[in-house]
């Protein structure tokens, strides 16, 4: 009897069983859907980068050199020169020579036969040298470029895209945040914090992509342009002259090409449908 008293006293302790734990809500799981004029921009603005890619390799075929400053010819040093010696294809950066024969200088087209250019045909648009149509493939697609930016930032202040997703917060800043970010995605961890659509690197990413590489785009096509500098010469005076706009032109432009190249490799190996049906339709499972 004593037993059972004890075994009844509220003094002592009483086992609880412990909850099951909580399975998150699909509504705090990162949201990928994107506002209509986020996914219309989007896909213009891939077109549009593609088709700037390839018509400004076949403007560059008509001059492969790139120097720093005001003036360039080929009697001034280029610090960057896709050029051919004989049947032999190079890529001179700086005092480095490398031998590129069969991709960059010489190469063999769809026929066999073997061209000098600095980017093959199939890199290039059009596939045929020709500086008139390169330039104009250049320029039309330049204003689908220039414009889509210009109205994808006043839309994304207005709908809180920019607010909402690539925003850093004031503890994402902080270097160990950002290094934590960084050995994730070493590791192919791409965890985001609760509500927030991107981790710091990716917001990083995006941040730099859109408010600094594209605008530089833009500025420096402007700067490098005869019209424009005949007309507007601060434009190329802010960059140190048309030869420098030219090769910061030249940089950023690679540099956005392996950006997208890298964004698609990600998007593969993590979550692609649920990534793509966000930039698409819009809408979430």
């Amino acid at each position: 009897m004593t037993d059972m008293i004890a075994a009844l006293d509220p003094a002592e302790p009483v086992a609880v069983p412990q909850a099951a734990p909580e399975i998150a809500s699909p509504a705090s799981e990162p949201n990928h859907s994107h506002a209509l004029t986020t996914r219309i921009w989007h896909w213009v603005n891939l077109v549009s980068l593609i088709t700037l890619f390839m018509s400004g390799l076949m403007i560059f075929n008509a001059h492969p050199r790139l120097y720093w400053g005001e003036y360039g010819n080929r009697d001034e040093p280029a610090w960057l020169e896709i050029g051919q010696q004989g049947s032999r294809g190079y890529l001179s950066i700086g005092s480095t020579q490398i031998d590129t024969t069969g991709v960059l200088g010489v190469y063999r087209d769809g026929e066999g036969q073997m061209r000098s250019r600095a980017f093959p045909g199939w890199a290039t648009i059009p596939g045929d040298y020709s500086l008139a149509d390169g330039r104009h493939w250049h320029f039309f697609f330049a204003w689908f470029f220039a414009f889509g930016l210009l109205f994808f930032m006043a839309f994304s202040l207005f709908n809180g895209h920019i607010r909402g997703m690539i925003a850093m917060r004031a503890a994402e800043w902080h270097p160990r945040a950002l290094w934590r970010t960084i050995v994730d995605h070493a590791r192919f961890d791409f965890h985001t914090a609760p509500g927030e659509a991107y981790n710091p690197l990716q917001k990083l990413s995006y941040i730099a992509v859109i408010f600094v590489m594209l605008p530089l785009m833009i500025v420096t096509g402007l700067a490098m342009s005869p019209g424009t500098d005949a007309a507007l010469h601060f434009p190329s005076m802010m960059f140190g002259g048309r030869q420098t706009a030219r090769s910061i032109h030249f940089i950023i432009a690679w540099s956005l090409i392996g950006f997208m190249l890298l964004h698609v490799a990600l998007v593969i190996v993590h979550k692609p449908l649920t990534l793509l049906r966000g930039m698409t339709i819009g809408h979430r499972r």
